[in-house]
């Protein structure tokens, strides 16, 4: 579609020679001899393009500059002056107009170069014009997603933490733990379960990712030992006191669900009257500190991650505890903010860091540092089992 131009000038012989000349350059044209008639064909008609004269009798160009500047902000107006009339061009620029001419113009070539220029600057601001609108419109859509989805993060960080367990003490054995959350709603869990008089289990697990999956695979979690804490004390399944075969069932839930996410986990099973402790180790990273009299060492075992491997096999290990002891539990998390090189570095000071502890959750918490660490990239979940006093 053609542009439509405003030639304004009170010389009727420029005028036609110049509505004659765009014309033929296959322009819409429009024209007015006067800076008043201009306002009147203004009223109805808003061309994409003003060519003014700048000495008019009555309004002369400024004025109508000025006039057009606040009704058509945007209008590009060329004005044509003639020699002489510096300071009236000047003023003519500081109020908006696109370009200047200097009467007489003797190849109109030059003022259909300069109309062109004019529109498509014109052209590019319009397009700019909508690109911030859509920007502005596209960033009030995501600062809005963005609040839901922390709306949603943080609800589903809060029911995650209503499920964790309280402190727990059962025939002199304590159970406590900490979490520092990450950014992101994560998947680390842990739990303490009376299984009967004589029979605690507990666990710390990792889901992989983040996000709503991975806090509710700890929702599937913490449902599916309850209901093996269930079934054993109606008598119709052992499986809570079989720390591989709780790992199996994991195992087989997690796959049957196709959430695509697996985890790692320790878990054991304590006897109260002998001290003896049973767990199972599905891939689970690092490994619980044990702290006695005798100093801090790694428990020993292995294991396939949970959730990947419909032919996952996990072993028991079985070991007596002493009178006094302090298991500390740890997520990964932990060795994300241990400074150290290697693995087998981050290893070497975590289990220095728990034997300064002696096992004292608050004590290797500041030890640690972690509350020091608010932004942790991923979830930071210590627990302890302890009897006796070291």
């Amino acid at each position: 579609m053609a542009a439509s131009v405003l030639v304004i000038d009170d010389d009727s012989t420029v005028r036609d020679s110049v509505v004659a000349y765009l014309d033929d350059c296959d322009y819409e044209m429009m024209s007015a001899d006067s800076a008043q008639s201009a306002l009147s064909v203004l009223e109805n008609e808003t061309p994409d393009a003003v060519i003014c004269d700048l000495k008019m009798p009555g309004m002369n160009g400024i004025q109508l500059l000025e006039k057009l500047s606040e009704s058509h902000p945007g209008l590009p107006v060329i004005v044509v002056s003639g020699a002489g009339v510096m300071d009236d061009v000047v003023r003519a620029l500081r109020l908006g107009a696109a370009d200047f001419l200097v009467k007489p113009i003797l190849d109109l070539e030059v003022l259909v170069h300069a109309l062109r220029k004019a529109l498509n600057h014109q052209a590019l601001e319009r397009e700019n014009r909508a690109y911030r609108d859509h920007l502005e419109a596209t960033n009030r859509e995501l600062k809005l997603g963005l609040d839901e989805l922390r709306a949603d993060q943080q609800a589903g960080r809060q029911a995650q933490l209503r499920m964790l367990p309280e402190p727990l003490t059962v025939k002199g054995v304590a159970c406590e733990h900490r979490l520092q959350p990450s950014l992101m709603l994560s998947g680390d869990f842990l739990d303490f379960i009376e299984v009967d008089e004589d029979r605690l289990a507990f666990y710390i697990a990792d889901v992989s990712g983040h996000g709503a999956s991975s806090a509710f695979v700890t929702v599937l979690l913490k449902n599916l030992t309850y209901r093996l804490k269930r079934n054993f004390q109606r008598g119709s399944s052992d499986d809570v006191v079989m720390p591989e075969v709780v790992l199996s069932r994991i195992n087989n839930e997690l796959l049957a669900s196709e959430l695509d996410k697996h985890l790692t986990i320790f878990y054991g099973l304590l006897t109260l009257s002998t001290g003896e402790l049973s767990y199972s180790v599905g891939g689970h990273f690092p490994m619980p500190v044990l702290i006695g009299s005798g100093g801090a060492r790694f428990l020993e075992g292995r294991g396939m991650p949970v959730g990947l491997f419909k032919e996952a096999q996990y072993e028991c290990t079985s070991m007596d505890l002493p009178d006094d002891f302090r298991l500390m539990l740890f997520s990964d998390g932990i060795l994300e903010i241990i400074d150290e090189p290697s693995l087998n570095d981050k290893e070497s000071k975590l289990l220095a860091m728990a034997s300064q502890s002696e096992g004292n959750l608050d004590s290797f918490w500041s030890i640690a540092g972690v509350a020091g660490h608010e932004e942790v990239p991923d979830d930071i979940a210590v627990a302890t089992v302890s009897r006796g006093g070291l």
